[in-house]
């Protein structure tokens, strides 16, 4: 039986990020990038009916020459949702890109609160591909390629110093008390540092309270864990992301995609989706969901769906006890968004 879905084409506006704000309220980052294409970068927001149609109801255009919305979550608590914007290519290569934004969502409306700069200077190919907010909406953890930035939200405060890896970033997540850094070859566990309250701006752009640490203390790293072989694979596979239990915290799920021998001609990437057991950092269980990488992955509220989508476009729902698919969409000919949410 075919699933039911219902398609938006959004003409000459690529997506590159998003996030529901609440259940009836999406939020859509997209442009034509920082090159001139004609197509302006912005950031939308829609309201979701019952029906699943959807209604424009703000829209924030960019500054010329800024780069579209690569990565944003959204804060229901607030109202409030951080992007990775990159400034115009001038401030780019004066050192004083400001990629972390936060905007707030107030009558229907897009309004730019604050900006921080977290990204090395000269780096200019660089952007914030990780944008993730802590399930209390304290903190805010955003990186590129190599760096991490963990800032109080929405005040965009630094709150430790930041974290250089070897080996590309591409996902994070929050626990109470740790934060798991997700590298090609590695989960890092760090620990994260206790905040101390103080009153101050949140930026020229506003006013408010922020939380902040007076001394910058270095994150301390708890554990490092390798990629695991999948699929009979022993090497060159990779991690791409990660998602805790809301539930149950000793249970993480985390993506792999494999990276077959040169040698092979007919095997291809192959997307896995493991569940870890986080007191043995063991995995209990692992599941091929896909012929091609995954390139997305989230989990819903009550914790038991997964969500994936896939390089050849596809997007599934798997059961999070068993890793058993319920769901698959298949988009052979039309582009979608990089980023799933689940409410």
């Amino acid at each position: 039986m075919r699933a039911p879905h219902t398609p938006h084409l959004l003409e000459a506006f690529p997506i590159y990020s998003s996030a529901f704000l609440s259940e009836h309220e999406l939020i859509l980052g997209g442009g034509g990038g920082a090159t001139r294409s004609g197509i302006k970068n912005k950031l939308r927001l829609y309201n979701v009916k019952d029906d699943r149609s959807i209604e424009l109801l703000h829209e924030h255009e960019l500054e010329k020459g800024e780069d579209a919305p690569m990565s944003m979550a959204a804060f229901a608590g607030d109202n409030t949702v951080v992007c990775g914007i990159n400034s115009v290519e001038e401030l780019l290569k004066k050192g004083e890109n400001q990629n972390c934004r936060v905007f707030s969502v107030n009558d229907k409306k897009l309004s730019l609160l604050g900006t921080h700069g977290t990204l090395p200077p000269g780096e200019s190919d660089d952007f914030q591909k990780v944008t993730v907010i802590s399930q209390d909406g304290q903190l805010v953890a955003v990186a590129g390629a190599h760096d991490l930035a963990i800032l109080s939200y929405p005040s965009l405060a630094p709150v430790a110093q930041q974290v250089h890896t070897e080996k590309e970033i591409y996902d994070v997540v929050f626990t109470a008390s740790t934060i798991v850094v997700v590298t090609t070859s590695s989960l890092l566990i760090y620990s994260l540092p206790s905040i101390v309250e103080s009153s101050s701006q949140v930026s020229s752009k506003g006013k408010g309270k922020r939380k902040e640490i007076t001394n910058l203390t270095e994150l301390e790293l708890l554990k490092s864990v390798d990629v695991p072989s999948v699929g009979g694979f022993q090497s060159g596979s990779t991690f791409r992301a990660a998602r805790y239990h809301p539930q149950k915290t000793n249970v993480i799920y985390t993506v792999i995609n494999t990276n077959p021998p040169r040698t092979s001609k007919k095997a291809s990437r192959q997307g896995y989706v493991c569940r870890w057991n986080t007191e043995s950092w063991t995995v209990e269980k692992s599941r091929k969901v896909s012929d091609r990488g995954l390139t997305c992955f989230d989990i819903s509220a009550d914790g038991k769906l997964l969500a994936f989508g896939s390089s050849d476009l596809n997007i599934g729902l798997l059961d999070s006890t068993t890793l058993a698919v319920s769901l698959i969409v298949f988009w052979p000919t039309s582009t979608c968004s990089p980023q799933i949410s689940l409410l």
